[in-house]
């Protein structure tokens, strides 16, 4: 069974971008959020093996969505997608739990390298 992928991105070609990379590389995407609002509730309701998190976003930023998160299941894979400049962010959002990290624009090679670590495979 594939490993299953929520994908969170304000911007739908990120998403898309992200979507060919695990796609290709097995993993199943399982949904797609825009917002930090509805990647809790994805979360929650899909229970997703690792989740793909951009920081910045409207209506909840990816910092307070993988608290979130991470307080309903504490065991989450979440791996922070960060744009240069962010580094504060990263840093804090690795001490709050999430995974690992991966740099925009995506390297195939990092993102794989970051979910197959993340879940152990």
């Amino acid at each position: 069974m594939s490993p299953k992928v929520l994908i969170v991105d304000d911007a739908g070609f990120m998403r898309s971008m992200l979507r060919d990379i695990v796609s290709k590389d097995g993993f199943e995407v399982v949904a797609e959020a825009d917002n930090g609002i509805k990647a809790v509730e994805l979360y929650k309701e899909l229970k997703p093996d690792a989740v793909t998190m951009d920081i910045t976003m409207p209506e909840m930023d990816g910092i307070r969505a993988l608290k979130e998160i991470l307080y309903y299941d504490s065991k989450a894979k979440v791996i922070m997608c960060t744009a240069m400049g962010q580094q504060a962010m990263v840093v804090e959002a690795i001490k709050l739990g999430a995974v690992d990290f991966v740099e925009k624009p995506f390297q195939t090679e990092q993102v794989v390298n970051a979910l197959r670590k993340a879940l152990k495979l």
